[in-house]
């Protein structure tokens, strides 16, 4: 299995909690003010997001970024 980048490692880890949350996308979006088809990108690794809506997303999802970025263990 080809190894994730950055982007895509963030993709994976965002929808992996916000679904472990029990949120829609929408539902994230209005938490941290962003819109519902930003956060559908970012979750499909399209946008090369900013750190600033990186750390909104963690912190609406009440994460610490890190966990968000970093890679799954082997």
């Amino acid at each position: 299995m080809p190894q994730l980048n950055a982007r895509q490692r963030f993709a994976v880890n965002l929808k992996e909690q916000r679904l472990a949350k029990g949120l829609s996308q929408e539902d994230l979006a209005d938490l941290c003010g962003l819109h519902r088809t930003y956060v559908g990108s970012v979750e499909r690794g399209e946008r090369n997001i900013s750190i600033d809506n990186m750390e909104r997303l963690a912190l609406s999802l009440d994460v610490p970024l890190e966990k968000l970025i970093k890679g799954q263990k082997s």
